[in-house]
């Protein structure tokens, strides 16, 4: 990476998945939902989007893969263990996602494996020489794709583009043209790896071969999910996938686009609520004013006796917990994110963070999950070019891709029907004509589950998204 100047990052700011600084405002996510019913309805509220309000319609067998709404079709455009370009089987457990303009007018799509194989079945995705830990099976594969006139998705070469890392579960991308891939576990030497894991690496998305893995130890060894950047400061927010507790993050870079630079990690703290529990008792619409507590180590060695070691300095500060975080993207000068067990039906809450300065912002819930029926743990996450979200779930028996619309309604937009592993990687292309997911499949080499990543294409300015 490059040093950027504010001018050229906010300018490259435009070509990264999902266009999220031409969405309308989502501001009306809150607006419409605190008044669904009335006041004294108790439990969460909420509100279906039907056909004409923002939804689709209903679900119907699109292929065997997914059920869409009428007028949707899809493409399969890669699956587990096929030949990649490289000669490389294609790695299982598809996970975090996005997709970036390229300068030949394709798009290219960064995808990250989440293996959960341990040291010693653990094997290595393509050539060891390149690999940051010779015994980790994770990484990341690069997809080149072209898009017809009419949306028709075509793979034109892929390939390994980060190996040897391990639990490469979300991550996110950023304004200068690269994907950050995130470790989900702080596992390492101790637990028969040949180096400590915990850490974010990045993956320059105009890359045609595997990037040397670099772990950003400055942004912290924990748990980590997904990020997403703020493309007006560069500011960095990062989820915490901890159970039960779990940490909302920024990292302040000392360097514009130059997270290698180092620079600072802090964890989000609500003013005058020492230990603000997010989980419960929760009322949509209510803001919460925001300061940060400084992380003073975000590299804790101890880590292999404590995953919540950089949660605990925080903490210790009066920072809040949260109930799972996962997913998270930026939209409408914000960052949307999900916490994934959180809510008093403990099936999940789709949080807002803006920042009003420096120093500060607000926390607002804009969903709430009453049920598992409605929404059944939120993973994944990403904001369309028209202001709407999608959200993938994560949850017990049949998995959906559920939408919600400005106006704070919640809506059916796919289900899996290949098998009953989550969604993940939602991101749409970047002239918005084509959401990319993936079917995670299986997270271990021996498993038989099957991963798809699949290219959706229909009438999206019929709804929300």
């Amino acid at each position: 990476m490059t040093d950027y100047s504010r001018r050229d990052f906010l300018r490259s700011s435009a070509t990264v998945a999902g266009a999220a600084l031409l969405a309308p405002s989502l501001s009306g996510l809150v607006v419409r939902s605190r008044g669904i019913l009335p006041p004294e309805a108790p439990g969460p509220t909420f509100q279906r989007a039907g056909l004409g309000l923002g939804g689709y319609g209903p679900l119907r067998r699109a292929g065997p893969e997914l059920a869409l709404p009428e007028g949707f079709s899809y493409q399969v455009l890669s699956f587990s263990g096929k030949p990649m370009s490289d000669g490389n089987p294609t790695p299982c457990a598809f996970d975090g996602m996005a997709a970036f303009a390229l300068s030949n007018g394709h798009v290219r799509l960064v995808r990250n494996h989440e293996n959960r194989d341990v040291p010693g079945t653990a094997a290595v995705k393509g050539d060891p020489s390149t690999a940051y830990d010779r015994l980790g099976g994770g990484g990341t594969t690069s997809l080149e794709v072209r898009l017809g006139s009419d949306g028709e998705a075509e793979l034109v070469r892929d390939f390994i583009s980060v190996n040897g890392t391990i639990v490469n579960c979300a991550g996110g991308p950023t304004p200068w043209g690269s994907w950050l891939t995130c470790e989900e576990t702080v596992e390492g030497r101790a637990n028969g790896w040949s180096q400590e894991h915990g850490y974010i690496f990045e993956v320059a998305a105009a890359a045609e071969r595997p990037v040397t893995p670099v772990p950003l130890k400055a942004m912290g060894r924990f748990v980590h999910e997904a990020i997403a950047v703020d493309r007006a400061t560069g500011v960095v927010y990062l989820t915490e996938d901890g159970t039960p507790r779990a940490g909302f993050y920024r990292f302040i870079p000392a360097r514009l686009g130059r997270l290698a630079a180092g620079g600072r990690l802090q964890m989000l703290a609500v003013e005058g609520r020492r230990n603000y529990d997010t989980g419960t008792g929760q009322r949509i619409g209510t803001r919460l004013p925001v300061r940060w507590v400084d992380i003073a180590d975000p590299d804790p060695q101890d880590n292999v006796n404590s995953a919540t070691a950089i949660f605990d300095q925080g903490f210790a500060q009066g920072a809040a917990r949260f109930a799972r975080l996962e997913g998270c993207w930026f939209g409408d000068n914000s960052i949307y994110f999900h916490a994934t067990n959180g809510g008093d039906a403990q099936m999940g809450q789709v949080w807002r963070y803006r920042p009003t300065s420096a120093d500060g912002g607000n926390l607002l819930l804009v969903f709430e999950s009453p049920s598992r029926e409605v929404l059944d743990s939120p993973d994944n996450i990403t904001v369309s070019p028209r202001g709407g979200i999608v959200m993938c779930e994560d949850g017990e028996g049949e998995q959906y891709l559920r939408g919600l619309t400005r106006e704070g309604a919640i809506f059916d937009l796919g289900k899996n029907l290949l098998n009953q592993t989550e969604f993940a990687g939602a991101c749409f292309s970047p002239d918005g004509r084509v959401l990319f997911v993936n079917i995670m499949g299986a997270t271990q080499d021996a498993a038989t589950e099957e991963g798809r990543t699949l290219a959706i294409r229909g009438p999206w300015r019929r709804g929300a998204l």
